[in-house]
């Protein structure tokens, strides 16, 4: 009987090798993930190790170098323009090839093969929005032109032969820590990151919540909650810059304000973060210390660990530049070289409309133009991670993907399909744009770049050593009658199709302007004078801070921009405090109200982390937009947009009684009085239960979290970062969005150039310069950045040298 325990041992040890080598669900094999010579413990970095050092690679036609300096920036050096893409694509590999599979992944609506079906619908909206299918688009454009498809291909090959030379023990931690391995690149791969950019910076539409709101409101009230221009505007083209009549015009139909039936949906469509922006301006030599003109930018966008950008600096026989890349793209997107710098701000613009369709009943025919059409049918199969595929079928019309249908997990069939007109779905080659860029060398070569330019607008700065400087609200815009696209659009009838795009000459643009600098911060680019009609959600505050700000500098230094970068003047609180101190009755308050209030009417209106006039300033104002707007704006099963913080603001200080401060739901007429005293009174009670241990202070109380890429990772994030900013502020640093990336450039006989992002250069959690400059980005701290000439043997600031060879 000795035996049946050497029986039942071995059993129960065969159950657990088949446990913990199995995956459940979505949970990797444990045993593997724990495994000493496959699992995670391969992940952990040896942050000295010597990386001088030779790579044989097949795809080269040349010698190529890195110089890597001592943030682990690589310097890339190839006498053949084709072997540093090459290059790059072997070094993003290295260091971000999971941030770049997940990116891809996301952009494709493919996160369910990955991370479970909690993600279906999410992919399921991106296949309906035709992510791959705009892809698709831009790719066969691309790969049109010659030198970009031997950029792609270059790329490409690098990333793949990287990829080839690893075995599992050597994957990023993610991929053991999900279970599943890489894949190769493709060229549709880089397509679809350039598309999920568009998605973040060009994916907003609101026509389903306007649909619904002029089924409420009369046309004046929505034309206050949603006006296209405001009083107080300061457009990124000076206010009374002169205009040509318009030489191409948007004939309307006669029903062009559109009263359709209001879309009934309480799916919440994922939209991109409302304050994906920037801010950029570039100075003339007039204006600085130094006589050279300085070119800056700081790209708010989501914050995340790995970091969006990679640094690098590229050079071959043709050209020397330096910037940050795109994990997943060839070349730089932001960035300066040995003649000029070029900075980009997202330009805002709608190009999106949603169109409503009539199908024949159990049929794929639509109405268009007095006749049946017969829709495109796309089948487009969903792998579900641990469970079988999902396969949906997306159907394609004249303007687009039919993105609601009766398939789609939500009620806003019953009224008939809707099918989606977006900019990003045409073909197109921005990539081409930075290409040019990155060789520049002056003002006619980058108009040369930005003609090629398409989708997401984008406002670009040009400084060079030539002495210009110029900006362009550059994009390709629908030509659209007042109103077109802000509503749901009938889709039988073509007359409602874009009728062309904007001239390209007389897209809004400046060069040399008398003041001395350009600038934008995502407002409106010009004044009611232009004769063209766009549709955005434009910012306003800080635009004019920072165009305040530069009007008033003289004698311009580098130290100047970094500063100005780094403010944290609440312009909107300024203008919102003296409407609070003069509707907020003090008289009768407590001596808890009392100390709170001192503390906010004291405040300065800077965003300092150590601010707590900040916190209590954003919890009164919150409050107060939400007693004006939540009666009118949160009905069940109906979408409907809140108006924008400024535009409550302004119209308050025109009206401080306007119809929507009185709640509809009360039998007392409300007063901005009674609903500030609300307001405040609910953020004292808030500020009473976190003011111990400086809980109270802007910093400790918004704070910022960089968080990994998963989101569902806190040890491989960077949680509760003490620091100032805000929306609305020059700063714009948020909970989890900010600026992603600084760059301050002066373009003198030698080029100063100074940067910061919130991460680091590797992708890899061991590793020390996975978030390395995170502080260093905290604090307001810039690193230099070396630019080298890299055809040098020696190089004295570099940390590590790697040589590449061809090898067969």
């Amino acid at each position: 009987m000795r035996l049946v325990p050497v029986i039942i041992s071995a059993i129960l040890t065969l159950a657990l090798v088949y446990a913990l080598n199995r995956s459940w669900g979505s949970v990797p094999a444990i045993g593997r993930f724990f495994s000493p010579q496959h699992g995670f413990w391969q992940n952990a970095v040896n942050q000295e190790e010597d990386q001088n050092i030779d790579i044989p690679l097949k795809g080269l036609q040349g010698k190529a170098t890195v110089w890597l300096d001592d943030r682990m920036v690589p310097h890339i050096y190839a006498d053949v323009e084709r072997d540093a893409y090459y290059v790059q694509g072997y070094m993003h590999a290295r260091d971000r090839m999971w941030q770049m599979e997940l990116q891809a992944f996301a952009s494709a609506g493919r996160l369910s093969e990955v991370l479970g079906d909690r993600m279906l619908n999410y992919d399921r909206m991106k296949r309906r929005e035709g992510m791959i299918y705009a892809a698709e688009q831009s790719l066969l454009e691309m790969e049109r032109d010659p030198a970009m498809k031997s950029e792609l291909d270059a790329y490409t090959a690098g990333f793949n032969e990287y990829l080839q030379n690893l075995s599992p023990r050597d994957y990023p931690v993610e991929y053991k820590l999900l279970g599943y391995q890489p894949e190769p690149w493709t060229n549709l791969k880089t397509a679809l990151l350039l598309k999920y950019m568009s998605a973040d910076l060009a994916g907003t539409a609101f026509d389903l919540e306007y649909t619904n709101a002029l089924q409420i409101f009369n046309w004046d009230d929505f034309n206050k909650m949603y006006p296209d221009f405001t009083d107080t505007l300061d457009p990124i083209i000076p206010k009374g810059t002169a205009y040509a009549k318009a030489t191409a015009n948007a004939i309307a139909p006669p029903d062009s304000v559109l009263k359709q039936n209001a879309v009934a949906m309480h799916f919440k469509e994922e939209r991109p973060d409302p304050d994906n922006g920037s801010n950029n301006w570039a100075v003339s030599g007039s204006k600085t210390k130094s006589g050279a003109p300085i070119i800056c930018n700081d790209p708010h966008l989501g914050l995340s660990l790995p970091s969006l950008w990679y640094e690098v600096q590229i050079t071959t026989k043709d050209m020397n530049v330096y910037g940050v890349s795109l994990p997943g793209a060839p070349g730089v997107i932001i960035g300066f070289n040995d003649h000029m710098g070029w900075a980009v701000t997202n330009g805002m613009e709608d190009v999106k409309d949603y169109y409503r369709l009539e199908f024949k009943e159990g049929t794929r025919s639509y109405k268009f133009n007095g006749a049946y059409r017969e829709a495109t049918l796309r089948i487009e199969p969903i792998k579900i991670k641990g469970k079988p595929t999902y396969y949906d079928t997306v159907s394609y019309s004249v303007w687009g993907p039919v993105i609601f249908d009766n398939t789609f997990p939500d009620n806003i069939a019953k009224q008939g399909y809707i099918a989606m007109r977006w900019k990003a779905h045409d073909q197109s080659n921005e990539l081409l744009t930075f290409n040019r860029l990155n060789h520049a060398k002056n003002y006619d070569d980058y108009l040369n770049a930005l003609k090629v330019y398409s989708c997401p607008a984008q406002n670009f700065i040009y400084a060079g050593k030539d002495g210009d400087i110029a900006i362009w609200h550059n994009g390709q815009y629908p030509l659209r009658w007042q109103n077109q696209g802000k509503y749901i659009m009938p889709g039988s009838d073509s007359t409602y199709a874009w009728q062309g795009y904007i001239p390209r000459e007389e897209v809004p643009h400046i060069k040399n302007p008398a003041r001395g600098f350009v600038s934008s911060a995502n407002q409106h680019p010009t004044d009611a004078t232009y004769p063209y009609h766009m549709i955005a959600d434009y910012d306003l505050f800080r635009g004019m801070r920072i165009n305040q700000q530069l009007a008033g500098m003289d004698h311009i230094t580098i130290e100047d921009m970094m500063q100005l970068q780094n403010d944290n003047k609440n312009l909107f609180a300024t203008t919102a405090m003296p409407l609070i101190k003069k509707y907020l009755d003090t008289t009768k308050f407590s001596a808890t109200q009392l100390k709170y209030w001192q503390q906010l009417s004291a405040w300065d209106q800077y965003n300092t982390a150590e601010s707590t006039g900040s916190t209590l300033f954003q919890l009164t104002w919150d409050k107060l937009e939400d007693a004006i707007w939540d009666d009118d704006l949160n009905r069940k099963d109906t979408v409907l947009k809140r108006p924008q913080s400024k535009t409550t603001l302004l119209w308050l200080l025109k009206e401080p009684e306007m119809k929507f401060v009185d709640n509809k739901f009360t039998p007392e007429k409300e007063t901005l009085s009674k609903l500030l005293q609300q307001a405040f009174d609910s953020t004292v009670a808030i500020a009473q239960k976190v003011d111990t241990g400086n809980g109270l202070a802007w910093g400790r109380f918004r704070g910022t979290d960089i968080r990994h890429l998963t989101r569902a990772l806190p040890a491989f994030s960077r949680m509760h970062l003490n620091t100032g900013g805000g929306a609305n502020i020059v700063n714009a640093t948020k909970q989890t969005h900010g600026p992603s990336w600084k760059m301050v450039v002066q373009l003198g006989e030698k080029t100063e150039a100074f940067g910061i992002y919130p991460g680091g250069q590797s992708g890899n959690p061991g590793s020390k310069y996975y978030d390395n400059s995170v502080n260093d980005w905290v604090d307001g701290r810039y690193n230099q950045l070396l630019v080298i000439d890299a055809r040098q043997s020696t190089q004295p600031d570099m940390k590590f040298k790697i040589n590449f060879i061809p090898s067969k």
